[in-house]
């Protein structure tokens, strides 16, 4: 039998592939992400244990969607942060606009390292927990912008 070569994980590839998707699209590319203390974020903008994240152009600078690491400045309240996301923390990507995106399964940590997860193609993705709901960085130094008025806004939906 031929035994397979270890190949890296297909998570990032289809973190990047979403995100130029989105903003192909004129959609603004959220993340979901599952912090923990290998995650540098704004605590102050953490909710059980998650964050969402607007990394899109205009809310980020120095964005690098790296194979372990997604990085980027961005403002949060008017405070310039440098964010770092190890790309497994990462719950979902999405358009905040219509909820369409993809969600990821978490891994145990002990196999972290031997990475080949089973991921879940989505219309909607709905977070296991409640999350920030606007913690992105504004480009104009203020605070968030205020939610768009017209209709419920887009909801998560998990599909297995």
């Amino acid at each position: 039998m031929i035994e397979a070569k270890d190949s890296s994980s297909t998570r990032p590839y289809l973190i990047r592939a979403l995100y130029e998707w989105c903003t192909d699209n004129g959609y603004t590319p959220f993340l979901a992400v599952l912090v923990n203390e290998s995650v540098r974020v704004p605590m102050e903008f953490v909710k059980d244990g998650e964050i969402v994240l607007n990394i899109s152009f205009d809310a980020t600078s120095a964005l690098s969607l790296g194979n372990e690491f997604i990085e980027f400045k961005g403002r949060f309240g008017g405070v310039a942060r440098d964010i770092v996301v190890p790309v497994e923390r990462v719950l979902a990507i999405y358009a905040r606009e219509n909820g369409q995106g993809m969600a990821f399964p978490m891994l145990a940590a002990s196999s972290a390292a031997q990475e080949s997860p089973v991921i879940t193609p989505v219309k909607s993705v709905t977070p296991i927990a409640p999350v920030v709901a606007v913690a992105a960085p504004t480009d104009d130094g203020g605070a968030p912008s205020p939610k768009p008025s017209g209709g419920a806004r887009p909801a998560l939906t998990r599909i297995k």
